[in-house]
């Protein structure tokens, strides 16, 4: 009976770790690896590194002689990569769940994981970046809103000498407020509003309070 796919990759992985460990016994080899990443030293086992078989760290953990690795005095392995990045990554291959500060961005995660070949990192960031900006997308625009008090006479003035940005949004009647001669002066209160974009808006970018004749 075929294996399902779990089971494959379950089973690539005890290989891996068995034919890992035969090695390193044979040979004497610690199951620990020191690797030097950007001058950062990082401590991890083999089994670790060995959680993607077509990863750099893979290669590196089994010596592959294909592979043109340094060591540095003390034995480690040279990587020249941003440490701070490396940190998300090795944890990942650790528990297989991506964990990152809220002062790293997924980008810088995405290109280590691209340099590391972590191929199911790769694609759990990528799909972290969508759902992110999936949401930035979906914030709804705020506006804010200014009432303001003219008479009947004013309203066409009001209306067309309104500060960019402003737009009429209502106008409700308040009725008759006064008398101004033989003709009743009606008054309307007129709302209006404008996008806010995290900005102070000064006296010169407000409508006026009341407009005027």
């Amino acid at each position: 009976m075929a294996e399902s796919n779990s089971e494959a990759s379950g089973s690539v992985h005890r290989r891996c770790a068995a034919h890992s460990q035969e090695r390193n016994s044979s040979a004497g080899v610690s199951k620990w690896i020191r690797l030097n990443v950007g001058g950062t030293y990082f401590l991890t086992t083999r089994q670790t590194l060995c959680r993607d078989p077509k990863s750099f760290l893979y290669r590196l953990s089994q010596a592959d002689p294909e592979l043109d690795s340094d060591k540095d005095e003390t034995g480690a392995y040279l990587i020249d990569r941003d440490p701070t990045y490396f940190g998300p990554v090795l944890n990942y291959l650790r528990h297989g769940k991506l964990v990152l500060n809220k002062d790293l961005a997924e980008e810088g995660v995405l290109e280590e994981a691209e340099f590391y070949n972590i191929t199911s990192l790769i694609k759990l960031i990528k799909d972290k970046i969508r759902e992110r900006d999936c949401k930035t997308s979906q914030v709804p625009v705020k506006h804010v809103y200014r009432v303001l008090q003219c008479q009947e006479e004013e309203l066409t003035q009001m209306v067309s000498t309104m500060s960019d940005g402003w737009k009429f949004e209502q106008l409700v009647s308040i009725g008759s407020s006064y008398n101004y001669g033989n003709e009743d002066q009606a008054e309307f209160l007129c709302v209006v509003s404008k996008e806010l974009h995290n900005q102070s808006y000064g006296t010169n970018s407000e409508p006026s309070e009341k407009a005027k004749g």
